[in-house]
């Protein structure tokens, strides 16, 4: 038996807007609503399974979490969901500060925001989306931590970490309501969810019905208070008939206010003299058009006096069916705990009755709604996501083998006769898989999750209606999608795609070709090499995953790209691309090796970067591409600002945190390189020791071939170090017996060395003994700058847990970028006052 799909609605009022999940297959563990009568118009329509998923009150009591939660768990136990699919969150956005009653009177903004970002931070869905007003993302909250920052901040900083977000501001009428409404959206995808971004599921543009065919169906009501024979909900409201004299002139569009003769003006008699209404916006009193969709639909839809309330031509304000078909609320909605069609029988006076009770209340809820159809269009996206069948590396490898994908004539016809059947990304990675030069030009697979993270925090370019995006290395362009995603409102997007494997473009145009995009965006084709290329061309943005390749063994091609470089130091492509992508682009992301923020090889490197507007870094480790044994990052920059920031965005993937830090304090010139997770522990810790004692030395020379079972002197190796000792280990010890021509000869017999073993987070140190040398596997730490001795008290220190936690930040949480270098022994410093 399959699992259900599960969601949790958060502020829910009616439960109109997640009416839509319900619709598409969706279980609803628990939904919240602190207004009873709203709370009750769910249970009405078996929102939920049990009746304990009903939780009415303020969420952000300990009552009600622990209600949620008590739900959650039944869930976890009776149907096996180890967290719901989903959290829908559409809190009320106060904007006033309200009073808090806790320690030192502060005050608290919008603290129902918050509570919705700590519940899906806790319960961690793997999505969630929260819905608002159009300025909720810049209102101020008082954050978690107690300081004050914009909502999107506060959503960043605390959820950043697990989830890749998409903030967006959008009109519903073109995503699955027949309504104007401008709200924002902000929808997260849990990172693990490899291959998914969350424009995946955002809600697809669905054009919206005018009036006039959303109404086609319904009676003509032209007496006050009728209400249709098959309809209770499509009735005229009634309202005070000295206002009908305003509005019964009126063409579509026109406003009472527009009218001549004064009586037509809204108006009110005070001491017996006419005291005109003011009209502070031109939809009040105002009749609304056929052949548009419909306005927005506000709380009080059930006066004339409000924002664009008129039916286009008859002389009331919308009935309850009408706001219904505006805002995609499906008919076997129930409103009461009898159906549509017993309302319907009941005689006109208990018809009445029953309006004036409820209709009020309906309205209102349907006021302040999100278009069921906006959800429900959601939802069906999640639901797609859920179902599609994604490859898995075995699977791609046998389809390139049986079908022979290798010759690119082949993989083309594959991608012509597939491509709708097995979906974009499997295509992509088919496609990337099936390129035998994938590993001489060092071009690897960015996922769909990563791609989106560097695509997310590129400036959205509002000023801008045409703009211009340089790729230096496209491979088959999955950076493409997300970006046309990103800058869909443009009129015209420019791409220069730059890639030095012809086959690559081949595969590329059909794959294009395939998805049939507006012509606005354009693509220009350059089959070169991107570091000789001359480019014409200043772009708005540069945007990739360039190639990480060492060219020691290419001297000639090495020079010439070390002609325009001010890094000597480094013979790694990716280096070189950054600086060029640096001089051609206002604003720069791209993924590299994490190498970049700590090997003496990119000393300049960094510096170059600095010189920018750094804007972020997000560390990936080892989780940005499978099966490729490299630590990636990436970062952002902007090249045009004559202003830095002062702060940086660190987002990781190893410790699933968003912070946003001090660059001076990240960057610190105390240290050999930059420090992303440097926090107040590392400080205390750095109190307590002198750094910059050692230099240090790895042997590259010895190796099985030239070592022994027996010999002169003994070869110790990384599992040899112990805390202050030698281990004994059966089986692992070796001998060389001519030391002439090898480097680590001049350590023999020295009493100052310090052996420590590479590549780990477990350090540990001894002194090196006689007759002993050591291979690569260990380094050896000599004093620099006349310091005192180390001694057996500083080298326990080493192997304490309190070092262990100070030595992991000092290199970056690092997995295989551990070797311990001229940078990195900085961190081993000796203790003060010894």
């Amino acid at each position: 038996m399959n699992k259900p799909l599960t969601y949790i609605s958060l502020f829910s009022s009616a439960g109109v807007g997640c009416y839509g999940f319900k619709q598409n297959g969706f279980e609803c563990i628990a939904t919240n609503e602190i207004l009873p009568r709203r709370l009750k118009i769910q249970l009405f329509n078996n929102k939920c399974k049990y009746d304990t998923g009903y939780l009415d009150g303020d969420i952000s009591t300990k009552e009600i979490k622990n209600k949620l939660f008590a739900e959650i768990n039944r869930w976890r136990t009776e149907h096996k969901i180890s967290e719901p699919d989903v959290i829908i969150a559409t809190p009320p956005c106060q904007g006033m500060s309200v009073a808090n009653h806790k320690k030192n009177q502060e005050l608290v903004r919008n603290s129902l925001v918050v509570e919705s970002i700590k519940i899906t931070k806790e319960v961690n869905p793997k999505f969630f989306v929260f819905e608002n007003v159009r300025s909720f993302l810049n209102t101020t909250c008082t954050d978690v931590d107690g300081t004050e920052k914009t909502i999107k901040d506060a959503i960043n900083l605390n959820l950043g970490g697990h989830y890749n977000i998409l903030f967006k501001v959008v009109n519903f009428k073109d995503y699955g309501s027949h309504s104007s409404r401008t709200r924002t959206l902000v929808i997260g995808v849990r990172k693990n969810l490899n291959n998914v971004s969350p424009y995946d599921i955002f809600p697809q543009k669905n054009n919206p019905k005018t009036l006039r065919k959303l109404f086609a169906e319904l009676e003509p009501l032209n007496e006050m208070g009728d209400i249709s024979i098959s309809d209770i909900f499509h009735s005229y409201r009634k309202y005070d008939v000295k206002m009908l004299p305003w509005i019964e002139n009126l063409k579509e569009g026109e406003s009472a206010f527009e009218n001549i003769e004064p009586a037509r003006i809204p108006h009110q008699i005070i001491d017996g003299k006419v005291v005109f209404n003011e009209s502070k916006n031109g939809d009040k009193y105002a009749r609304w058009y056929w052949d548009r969709e419909g306005p927005c639909v506000h709380t009080r839809n059930d006066i004339l006096s409000s924002q664009n309330t008129i039916h286009p031509s008859e002389n009331r304000v919308f009935s309850i069916r009408e706001l219904m078909l505006m805002m995609s609320i499906p008919e076997n909605f129930r409103w009461t705990n009898q159906s549509t069609e017993k309302l319907n029988n009941i005689n006109v006076l208990e018809k009445k009755m029953f309006l004036k009770k409820e209709e009020l209340n309906i309205r209102h809820c349907i006021g302040e709604a999100v278009p069921t159809g906006v959800f429900g269009n959601i939802a069906k996206r999640i639901k797609q996501v859920l179902n599609e069948k994604v490859l898995t590396a075995t699977e791609i490898n046998n389809i390139i083998k049986k079908k022979e994908l290798n010759n690119i004539e082949n993989l083309i016809s594959f991608i012509n006769s597939e491509f709708k059947k097995i979906g974009l990304e499997n295509i992509y990675q088919i496609a990337e898989y099936s390129n035998s030069s994938r590993q001489e030009n060092s071009a690897f697979f960015t996922r769909k999750d990563i791609a989106f993270s560097t695509v997310k925090d590129l400036p959205d370019l509002k000023a801008k209606r045409k703009i211009r995006i340089l790729e230096p290395s496209v491979g088959i362009g999955n950076f493409i999608p997300l970006l046309i995603e990103k800058y869909e409102d443009k009129e015209e997007v420019i791409f220069d795609l730059v890639d030095i494997d012809s086959n690559s473009f081949i595969i590329l145009k059909n794959i294009l070709d395939k998805m049939k995009l507006p012509k606005k965006f354009k693509f220009n084709f350059i089959n070169a090499d991107f570091l000789t290329y001359k480019f014409n061309e200043k772009y708005d943005v540069v945007v990739g995953n360039p190639p990480y390749k060492k060219l020691a063994n290419n001297q000639e091609l090495l020079s010439k790209y070390k002609v325009n470089s001010r890094n000597n130091e480094t013979n790694n492509l990716f280096a070189f691309f950054i600086e060029r992508a640096i001089s051609l682009g206002n604003f720069v992301s791209l993924i590299v090796p994490k190498s970049l923020i700590n090997s003496p090889e990119f000393n300049v490197t960094r510096e170059i970067l600095k010189e920018q507007n750094l804007l972020k870094i997000c560390d990936y480790g080892e989780k940005g591409f499978k099966g490729v044994k490299i630590e990636t990052i990436s970062f952002l920059l902007e090249t045009s600002s004559k202003k830095h920031s002062e702060t940086i965005q660190i987002e990781s993937y190893i410790t699933a945190t968003m912070e946003e830090k001090s660059k001076n304090y990240l960057f610190s010139d105390k240290f050999p390189y930059w420090l992303i997770y440097r926090n107040r522990e590392f400080d205390q810790i750095s109190e307590k020791l002198q750094f910059d004692i050692f230099q240090s030395f790895r042997d590259r020379q010895i190796t099985k071939q030239i070592t022994r079972d027996s010999g002169k002197y003994r070869v110790l190796k990384s599992r040899n170090i112990g805390n202050n000792q030698i281990l004994e280990l059966e089986n692992y010890d070796c001998y060389i017996d001519d030391m002439e021509k090898l480097a680590v000869a001049k350590f023999l017999n020295r009493e100052d060395v310090v052996m420590i073993p590479n590549l780990t987070y477990y350090p540990r140190a001894s002194f090196l003994p006689e007759n002993t040398i050591t291979d690569g596997s260990v380094a050896l730490l000599t004093l620099k700058n006349g310091s005192r001795l180390p001694t057996k008290i500083d080298l326990d220190y080493y192997s304490s847990k309190e070092f262990e936690k100070f030595y992991r930040i000092a290199r970056n949480y690092g997995t295989r970028s551990l070797n311990i270098d001229n940078n990195s022994v900085f961190f081993f410093g000796l203790l003060k006052g010894i």
